[in-house]
């Protein structure tokens, strides 16, 4: 049964966004931080599960990085359209997401599927401190300190996503010791 727990969390943080965008929208901002910390924390707990339990699935290795990109889309557009982040930090982030999803899905179709690195992870967690910033900030008008953490993104995001693009082509996808689909799901 607990090898279940892990895709059950990360399809529980596909539930959250509406929930996290709507909020956003009708500018309950304390709201949005309890829902995305929520959202946020189903990642972390997930994760440590799928590793204690030995129940990383191949399907989890999918859905995981699908639903933070799902989540971080969508809190960014939100964001944007609500005028907190400049439209062309946002621009660069979707087109690096969206990259990162086709890359990810060609992969799972070849029965390869590449799991996370410290990279990415670190970017997900500048993400998290960063929209809670931002909402804290909104809610208690203090001075617009996030603006520059969009910018630390930014670095992180493209050092990641250069990081994953020399993965797949440079070292190959074909390494199979890192990227061979397991026989679980």
């Amino acid at each position: 049964m607990i090898k279940y727990v892990p895709n059950i969390l990360t399809i529980a943080r596909f539930f959250f966004i509406p929930f996290i965008v709507q909020a956003l929208i009708e500018e309950e901002y304390v709201l949005a931080i309890i829902l995305y910390s929520l959202s946020s924390l189903t990642d972390v707990i997930d994760g440590l599960i799928a590793r204690k339990f030995n129940a990383i699935s191949d399907i989890g290795k999918v859905l995981d990085p699908l639903a933070d990109k799902s989540t971080q889309i969508s809190v960014f557009l939100t964001l944007g359209l609500k005028g907190m982040v400049d439209i062309w930090i946002i621009a660069i982030l979707l087109i690096k997401d969206l990259l990162m999803i086709i890359g990810g899905t060609f992969l799972y179709k070849k029965e390869y599927v590449v799991s996370s690195k410290w990279y990415g992870k670190a970017t997900t967690v500048l993400i998290y401190v960063t929209v809670i910033s931002s909402l804290l900030i909104k809610q208690f008008n203090w001075y617009r300190f996030d603006k520059y953490l969009y910018y630390v993104i930014l670095v992180f995001a493209i050092y990641s996503f250069v990081k994953y693009t020399k993965f797949f082509v440079k070292d190959g996808y074909l390494e199979e010791k890192e990227v061979k689909r397991s026989s679980k799901n």
